[in-house]
């Protein structure tokens, strides 16, 4: 099981980047995925979520209505849309099979990475003027 992100860059401010998250091994659609980041010299976090069976996803308050998260089966790769960048998105981007996922019905409340969760390569994301 490995994954990889990429798609990062070096953009302007109010820009987008699409980041995808691409599987070796096995189907994406077996996992729950996450996206995560993390800056320099901060904790890594969590960015949003999407759930493979019913497909409910979550946001960061600080990427709400900005970042949207698919999946493409076909593809086997998972895809976080960043639109509207600022400079705080500035970070390195991972994602993540290994989630501790909290849900209030149908809704995902929150969405974190156990603490002993795999991380592989992560892709950068610079948002400058």
């Amino acid at each position: 099981v490995q994954l990889q992100a990429y798609g990062g860059g070096s953009v302007q401010p109010g820009k987008s980047l699409r980041l995808s998250c691409a599987a070796s091994g096995f189907p994406l659609d077996y996992y729950a995925i996450g996206w995560f980041r993390q800056a320099p010299g901060k904790e890594r976090e969590g960015v949003s979520c999407i759930d493979n069976i019913s497909g409910a996803t979550y946001y960061e308050d600080s990427v709400k209505g900005r970042f949207t998260i698919s999946r493409d089966k076909a593809k086997n790769t998972v895809f976080l849309q960043m639109n509207s960048l600022k400079a705080d998105d500035t970070a390195v981007y991972y994602c993540a099979t290994d989630l501790d996922i909290q849900w209030s019905e149908s809704s995902i409340i929150k969405c974190a990475a156990v603490s002993d969760a795999k991380w592989y390569h992560g892709t950068l994301v610079t948002v400058s003027s």
